[in-house]
């Protein structure tokens, strides 16, 4: 074919505007790439709203729905109706304004991009509205809620906040839809984000759930510390190896110590900053040391309190690690960089993943070097623990003498608040000690948990767990220090004489135990059965009946003088009690209908509510809201799913009709409320509460038990059982 016959090059194809739908849905795209990437923005406009309570409730991995409730600032109702528009933000006014930029959002395209790719419902109330206002969004404009209304925001019951409702997530884009049909892995990546929020805002309660379970997967009270929030989330093995570091501009002056010193740092400290200097900035971390190794490295960023990434800043901080880790073993590193917003870029990326900042160098090389100081400091030797193999415990390679090591267990024992008052013999003319009769007092000492290796990585809630099956060994934390309780100041008769009778009931030698016990573990937590050790002997205790027993005298103990534990936002009770006696099986035989039951207890609740407040702190509102209950131990929080049964319960169990039976027959159904006991959820279900509720039992409940019980003598005739003494095991041994 010659030249001249060869086809003509096709010309060029017209320039056509694209549609403002597919604009916006392309938009959306680069904004929303997963449930995770909408729960993020979600998240961060809940915190630019002040909230200090943020819920998550997931269906489906976020795909069907995804609910986000806070209580923050709410947004006013003549906003709403450009909310979904894209553009439209609190947060800017001008480009300049960029330059001083402090909150999370500041485009304004998250929730119209997610009302392009969704069924978008918000639910919000300013504290000065007398109600709530519930608008529904399509394609970034109001919709009707229901054939035949308007599309205008509609008055409805709520509590101050927003609640943002998305449901069937890019149902409207089935490509993507068809990238993202694992449920199970989109959920972990929105734990994986609530978390890591969680640890950065440890004065926030955050709480994440699927739809249909009883108990949250993930959730962290309020008003805690970011090592306490670690220590929660990620595991103790993560918290116990913990390093602190603090480093800035001005001093540049490398600060390490112990993880403990991370608790007492100012909160106003972290984002000081030098407004003089605009390149003044910054840092504090938390990192593991040499001791702590796992597969893959966790790395939490917060820049200016934004979570990001940064590929240059990880691995200049693996770089610190690659001499201090075997090969392939990885850190766990928390950083919190405060750098002047003048000299943060934070428009580089559409969803605020990435940002660019001035002196990014110098600024690496300072944090490095702080790491590998304090790294340093600690020595680069790790600590190994292996079994002997004729007594099964953990041994230690260490060059002490036998007098040394008597004084480093008085030391811990002392921590304890244990007396120990033998001093260690010395000398050839003491008597030796067999085996047999020798005690273990240090809690450093192998545990009941350590003896039982993980088969399943994947039931063991914590991530850093999850990444490192091959540990096997367990070491418990150090003892959670808590405020000493005093008993209150009371002149009432019935009072004084309940604390007495209290006292003049203990039995002296089951109080004795319980005050010198070395706590073993957790046998079964459905049926509320742990071990603990005193002297020689080992006991099987029912550690629900030795709680109960705790809590109530604890309750007459703080008589009048309770902290409270504040309900956020307070519930009904009327509601609460209406699911208690519609639960309870006993009202079919009652006389009364379920309504008359509920209004009769809501009636004794509503007219003993001042009465309640003073003695008991337990406070209800005028309007019938629950606003706190009694706080009788700090650092253990009851299981709220029982709350509605307790307060069912005040009704017809409570006798009112007399004080000191009042005071009494009250103490009994708080301290039931307290008590630990066994989940009716299915095992897969609440394995993040069960790990929490073994943590409780065993750092908060037995230590209270050692310092406050008043131990009576039926508890010894029926819930504290000898199964075993060394003396009789080693006669058992020689005979065979």
């Amino acid at each position: 074919m010659s030249r001249a016959d060869s086809p003509e090059p096709p010309g060029p194809l017209p320039i056509r505007r694209l549609h403002e739908s597919l604009i916006n849905r392309i938009a959306a795209g680069e904004i929303i790439h997963r449930p995770a990437s909408a729960l993020k923005e979600l998240l961060e406009n809940s915190l630019d709203a002040g909230a200090t309570f943020i819920r998550v409730t997931v269906k489906d991995g976020g795909l069907k729905l995804l609910q986000i409730q806070d209580n923050g600032c709410g947004i006013r109702k003549t906003d709403l109706p450009i909310l979904a528009e894209r553009f439209t933000t609190s947060k800017l006014s001008t480009f300049s304004d960029l330059s001083h930029l402090t909150t999370y959002g500041f485009r304004g395209e998250a929730l119209a991009s997610i009302s392009h790719i969704s069924r978008l419902t918000v639910l919000t109330k300013t504290k000065s509205d007398s109600c709530a206002w519930k608008a529904q969004y399509l394609d970034g404009v109001l919709i009707a809620q229901k054939a035949g209304q308007t599309p205008d925001p509609k008055p409805c019951a709520g509590n101050d906040g927003t609640t943002i409702i998305i449901e069937d997530l890019f149902y409207n884009t089935p490509t993507r839809l068809s990238a993202l049909r694992n449920a199970s892995e989109e959920y972990m990546r929105i734990l994986d984000a609530m978390t890591r929020y969680a640890v950065h805002n440890p004065k926030i309660s955050f709480t994440c759930k699927k739809v249909g379970s009883s108990s949250p997967d993930l959730s962290t009270p309020a008003g805690s510390e970011i090592k306490h929030a670690i220590r929660l989330l990620y595991g103790h093995s993560v918290a116990k190896e913990l390093l602190y570091t603090k480093i800035s501009s001005k001093t540049r002056k490398r600060k390490f110590t112990s993880s403990n010193d991370a608790d007492d740092a100012d909160d106003e400290d972290r984002d000081a900053l030098d407004d003089e200097d605009p390149e003044a900035w910054n840092a504090e971390a938390l990192f593991t040391n040499a001791n702590y190794q796992t597969k893959k490295m966790t790395f939490l960023l917060f820049i200016n309190h934004r979570l990001v990434e940064s590929s240059r800043i990880k691995r200049a901080i693996e770089a610190v690690y690659n001499g201090i880790l075997p090969k392939g073993a990885s850190p766990f590193v928390y950083l919190s960089l405060m750098i002047d917003p003048r000299a943060v870029d934070v428009n580089v990326h559409p969803t605020k993943r990435e940002v660019h900042f001035l002196n990014e160098e110098v600024i690496i090389e300072c944090i490095s070097d702080s790491l590998s100081h304090a790294l340093a400091s600690q020595g680069q030797s790790r600590v190994f623990q292996y079994q002997t193999i004729l007594t099964g415990g953990i041994a230690e390679p260490n060059t002490q003498s036998r007098k040394g090591k008597g004084k480093e267990k008085e030391v811990q024992a002392e921590e304890r608040d244990e007396e120990v008052s033998s001093a260690v013999p010395t000398g050839d003319a003491v008597k030796k000690v067999y085996s047999q009769h020798k005690v273990r007092t240090s809690l450093q000492d192998r545990t009941l948990d350590s003896m039982f290796p993980v088969v399943n990585p994947s039931q063991v809630v914590s991530p850093s767990q999850k990444e490192d099956p091959s540990s096997s060994v367990v070491e418990p934390p150090p003892p959670v220090k808590t405020r000493e309780i005093k008993e209150s100041e009371c002149f009432l008769t019935s009072v004084k004489n309940m604390r007495q009778n209290i006292i003049k009931n203990k039995h002296n030698r089951l109080t004795e135990i319980l005050e010198k016990h070395t706590f073993v573990g957790v046998v079964d937590l459905n049926r509320c059965l742990s071990l603990i050790q005193y002297s020689t002997n080992l006991y099987l205790v029912n550690h629900s009946a030795l709680a109960e027993e705790l809590f109530y005298q604890l309750g007459w103990r703080q008589f009048g003088d309770f902290s409270r534990l504040k309900l956020e936002p307070p519930p009904p009770i009327r509601t609460m009690v209406e699911i208690a006696v519609q639960a309870e099986e006993s009202t079919k035989d009652s006389q009364m209908t379920k309504a008359e039951i509920t209004d009769r207890i809501v009636e004794i609740l509503m007219e003993k509510r001042e009465m309640l407040s003073e003695y008991f702190s337990l406070a209800i509102n005028p309007s019938g809201h629950l606003e706190s209950l009694p706080l009788l131990l700090r650092g253990y929080t009851p299981n709220l799913d029982n709350l509605p049964n307790f307060l069912m319960r005040l009704g017809p169990q409570v006798d009112w009709t007399s004080e000191a039976e009042c005071f009494d027959t009250f103490f009994c159904e708080l301290a039931h409320f307290y008590t630990p006991g066994p989940s009716l959820t299915p095992e897969e279900d609440h394995q993040a509460q069960e790990k929490a509720e073994k943590w409780q039992i065993e750092h908060i409940v037995f230590p209270a038990l050692r310092r406050y019980l008043a131990a009576p003598k039926s508890l010894l005739d029926n819930h504290v059982v000898q199964i075993a003494s060394l003396p009789d095991l080693y006669k058992v041994f020689e005979r065979c």
